[in-house]
């Protein structure tokens, strides 16, 4: 890369790019792939490439141990995961949601035959902004689903007072939320259920997959069923299950994405101190930071521009090779 020193050396002006090959926006590293294949033929030996297999079980056992929690219910991706969690609570009718968030959010809802309702987020945090709630509850509201964007928690105690004081059922949709805490406890074991993503794209992943983490036994145990198919047992199906299941191979590769965690955060928070040391100050534009006081993954590097320069600033980015993407744009 050649550094731009002048308006004049900006591709759009029409010069060089900055890069030949253009850069992507949460491109997947490669990290332990020899421990990752010492795994993979691992599994080749055994023959044992799905139906809770040893890898499975030890994902399972570390992320619980990590996040400190009872229950860890591995699952192929965290949109099936959102779409257990709603089906084992038994919602039915409308469960409250943020307006801002990813489409699987409400599609998960939707596949459960449940009507997601918008709620305003707090322009501040970006999260589910507990005042508005109250306005949006009817006879027909059966749980609050809230989202911690950026790995940023939710006010986590508002919406339990909330859930508390109109009977309602409380969970989180917490894809970007591994290894970030809230007052110093890991995000995970808030609520009825929490659901975390290990897309490829995510600090830890599993090439696709995810977890529902949870305290309740109950509850655990009725995932686990229902994620193969509702089995219970050899010959018994108790309840409407799908095939959720994470594969072997999918969790040999979380393991090992696991292992290297420390060395990925400890990498992304260099690249965010970066960001805010050039940006902070910059008229027009603002980074989004984190709490120093709280733990992050720091995966996210986020920036809200005014509406005159969003697009213009997406426009010379693309000419340098720099790719950028407006976070759940629709017109």
């Amino acid at each position: 890369m050649v550094p731009k020193k002048q308006v004049k050396d900006l591709a759009i002006f029409g010069a060089e790019p900055a890069f030949r090959e253009p850069l992507h926006v949460g491109k997947p590293g490669i990290i332990g792939r020899e421990r990752f294949l010492e795994r993979l033929d691992d599994i080749f030996e055994r023959r044992w490439y799905t139906n809770d297999g040893p890898y499975l079980r030890d994902f399972e056992g570390a992320i619980a141990a990590k996040l400190g929690v009872v229950h860890c219910v591995a699952v192929s991706n965290a949109t099936l995961g959102l779409t257990l969690l709603a089906g084992a609570l038994e919602l039915s009718g409308e469960v409250i949601i943020p307006s801002f968030t990813f489409a699987a959010t409400p599609h998960a809802l939707q596949w459960q035959k449940i009507t997601p309702v918008f709620c305003d987020v707090d322009p501040k945090t970006h999260n589910l902004d507990p005042e508005k709630i109250s306005k949006l509850i009817t006879p027909r509201t059966s749980a609050i689903l809230a989202v911690h964007l950026w790995g940023r928690s939710c006010n986590i105690e508002a919406l339990q007072e909330i859930a508390r004081r109109h009977k309602l059922g409380l969970f989180f949709d917490a894809a970007h939320a591994f290894a970030c805490t809230h007052k110093s406890v890991y995000i995970g074991g808030f609520g009825a259920g929490e659901v975390f993503s290990f897309h490829a794209t995510k600090l830890i992943h599993s090439f696709e997959g995810g977890v529902i983490t949870t305290k309740d036994n109950e509850l655990a145990e009725k995932l686990r069923s229902m994620r193969n198919f509702g089995f219970n047992g050899s010959d018994g199906v108790a309840y409407a299950g799908m095939n959720a299941k994470m594969t072997e191979i999918s969790a040999a590769m979380g393991l090992t994405s696991l292992e290297y965690m420390d060395e990925l955060i400890a990498s992304n928070y260099e690249n965010y101190c970066t960001y805010r040391k050039y940006l902070t100050g910059v008229s027009g534009l603002q980074l989004i930071e984190y709490d120093d006081q709280e733990k992050n993954n720091y995966q996210f590097i986020v920036i809200e521009f005014n509406d005159q320069l969003a697009g213009e600033h997406q426009k010379r980015l693309d000419r340098q090779s720099i790719a950028s993407i407006p976070w759940f744009y629709s017109k």
